[in-house]
């Protein structure tokens, strides 16, 4: 279906695989955070219960072939191999292992930028108490940014650490083909964040450049897949160490480190795995990258769907002619540049949020950004019902 016609119907032809989340009835704008899960999802952990109940320990295998599928489920979208997919919790937990196996002793520095996300923002600020070498390269001007963090590159670096888009103001960061080759001149790691990318903005490695890179990410904001699902990708030949790591990850080692009782570890992605955990998460995962398959959602498609719903927030915004001391947006960034959300800039960003919620708009604020991020079973009808709400709002508001 072509998405102009889809997004024109009313509801949107995707809503009714989100009946639980009422997203026809709803003005959900906060696709940025946290996106609907589709229906398929419900089941799909109803059933990971069952098999526990059914199987009891036995359920290990049946949650190993749905962590398989999740694992392939990511490769996909980076144009990768499942074999190289770590899985974790949490994109923090996968940061914190990957800190823990760098030579962080002789290399004591890490580059990043001051405009990551607060899982790497917060973990690296603590480190930094601690004696860690943290030199952070400013986010703006974007243009620029990937040249900027490599020319911050030397002997001391450790890692290189930096999103694919910016949470804070939804643009893509261009040219990070310029890392790697900066980061291997020294022998640092290169971590790039694709959170904020994946699912929105197609993200294939091969294609930035960036097949020697590190890269982490998860479910629950463009993917759809709920709590729990986060990944980190290993660059081929890697075989870290990590000292953060739980007995999971000696699972069929397959060698042992240096003498006889040396920690060991298995081979490939099992080396970042922890503990028991609870493996609902990957059921519904595993789910919903089938829905997006049989719906013949791919990046590309979810691509041009977004484009097209920035770009008519964007339009409506302009129609609005808002006083710019009050409200103003972003003017520079192409809307080829943007992610999958639209940050309106307002000292009074909270209160219009406040003010959209009790028109029944939900949206998203940090500090003076208020964030509008729409969801591909959106209908032009329900961004148009939102944009009517904000222009209520600057009416009613001084």
């Amino acid at each position: 279906m072509d998405v102009r016609s889809a997004q024109g119907q009313h509801p949107h032809p995707l809503a009714a695989h989100y009946q639980r989340f009422r997203v026809a009835e709803r003005l959900l704008l906060t696709g940025h955070s946290h996106q609907a899960w589709p229906d398929v999802g419900l089941a799909a952990q109803r059933q990971a219960w069952l098999d526990a109940a059914d199987l009891v320990d036995d359920k290990w295998e049946r949650a190993r072939a749905r962590a398989d599928a999740v694992r392939a489920g990511f490769a996909r979208l980076l144009g990768d191999a499942p074999e190289r997919i770590a899985l974790g919790p949490s994109t923090h937990d996968l940061l914190v292992k990957l800190l823990s196996a760098l030579p962080l002793r002789q290399r004591p520095r890490v580059v990043t930028t001051d405009g990551e996300f607060h899982t790497a923002r917060r973990q690296l600020d603590r480190l930094a108490e601690e004696g860690l070498e943290v030199h952070r390269v400013p986010a703006a001007p974007v243009s620029t940014l990937a040249e900027r963090l490599a020319a911050a590159v030397d002997e001391r670096t450790a890692l290189v650490v930096v999103s694919a888009v910016l949470y804070q103001t939804a643009q893509i960061v261009p040219h990070l083909e310029a890392l790697p080759p900066a980061c291997a001149r020294v022998g640092a790691a290169l971590l790039v964040d694709a959170y904020h990318a994946l699912n929105v903005v197609p993200f294939e490695l091969g294609g930035q450049g960036l097949e020697t890179a590190w890269v982490t990410g998860g479910g629950y904001k463009y993917c759809q897949l709920g709590e729990g699902n986060a990944f980190l990708r290993l660059p081929p030949g890697a075989r870290p160490r990590p000292a953060v790591t739980g007995w999971f990850a000696e699972f069929g080692a397959l060698e042992r480190d240096g003498a006889e009782r040396a920690v060991v570890y298995a081979d490939g992605p099992d080396r970042f795995a922890g503990a028991t955990y609870d493996p609902t998460s990957h059921y519904r995962a595993a789910a919903v990258f089938d829905f997006f398959r049989d719906q013949g959602l791919t990046a590309t498609r979810l691509r041009a769907i977004s484009q097209h719903q920035v770009g008519r927030l964007v339009q409506r915004f302009d129609a609005l002619d808002a006083d710019p001391t009050r409200v103003t947006r972003d003017r520079d960034t192409a809307l080829t540049g943007r992610a999958g959300f639209l940050v309106l800039r307002s000292p009074q960003a909270a209160a219009i949020c406040s003010a959209l919620r009790d028109r029944g708009v939900t949206t998203d604020v940090r500090g003076q950004a208020l964030r509008l991020g729409p969801a591909p079973y959106l209908s032009d009808a329900q961004l148009d019902r939102a944009m009517d709400a904000l222009a209520e709002v600057l009416t009613d508001r001084p």
